[in-house]
């Protein structure tokens, strides 16, 4: 499957040079491509918003690979919002809705390629790593700085992510956690997930993840215990 056919197709839809999203888009490709249960992607979500790994993985899909590529989240991204992409790409721009509000911003360096092949094997491995934020890695970072998220209305925000690769050719990628942090101010946290970029085991790159975590609070096994086992109730219903 083309990654044209994979997301643009099937995730959004497509207006000249916009891009919108139905919830049920967003919804789906957070359940059905990134194995992601996080209620701010529900249809019925009060403050539903499409999924960051879908916005990368057109970002990359329409205007190409670079070696270095940075992006920026300023603000969540609805549905039936129209974002705009630029005719040209320069090394740094904006993706804006209709309100000239940017919503993401992309920086990039180095050269660049269009190759199907690599695109699509970065994009299924880095949407799979992602797939395994929660619970997997966050439970395990919470627990080491005895903090958690308010398991009422669990906050966790996609801020931003980098990837610098050595090479633009490989016909096969995987990621490979490498480092975690938590910095915590009060009752936010700023957690960075870092990664390796491995192509038949090489190492051809590097990655990091920024995450916003809201309403921490002191760590309760049992509640988290209670947070974890609802998140797979919710996925196993899904997939029922």
């Amino acid at each position: 499957m083309s990654i044209k056919e994979m997301f643009i197709e099937n995730y959004c839809s497509l207006s000249a040079d916009k891009i919108s999203f139905t919830r049920q888009q967003g919804s789906d490709f957070a359940k059905q491509v990134a194995d992601d249960f996080n209620p701010l992607h529900n249809i019925d979500a009060r403050r539903f918003c499409v999924p960051g790994d879908l916005l990368f993985s057109i970002i990359i899909a329409k205007s190409g690979l670079h070696q270095q590529m940075t992006f920026n989240f300023s603000g969540m991204v609805s549905d039936n919002v129209n974002l705009t992409f630029p005719q040209e790409i320069d090394n740094h721009y904006d993706i804006k809705d209709d309100k000239d509000k940017t919503c993401l911003t992309v920086s990039v360096s180095g050269k660049s390629t269009h190759n199907p092949i690599l695109i699509n094997a970065l994009t299924k491995a880095y949407v799979d790593f992602s797939g395994q934020t929660f619970p997997d890695i966050l439970v395990k970072l919470m627990s080491e700085n005895n903090v958690m998220i308010n398991p009422s209305r669990p906050m966790v925000m996609y801020q931003s992510m980098s990837i610098d690769l050595h090479t633009l050719v490989a016909d096969s990628i995987t990621l490979k956690l490498a480092k975690t942090s938590l910095s915590i101010n009060g009752k936010r946290g700023d957690a960075w997930l870092e990664f390796d970029l491995l192509s038949n085991d090489k190492v051809i790159g590097h990655g990091k993840k920024h995450m916003l975590l809201s309403g921490l609070r002191p760590y309760e096994q049992e509640t988290i215990d209670a947070m974890v086992s609802q998140y797979r109730e919710s996925k196993a219903s899904y997939l029922a």
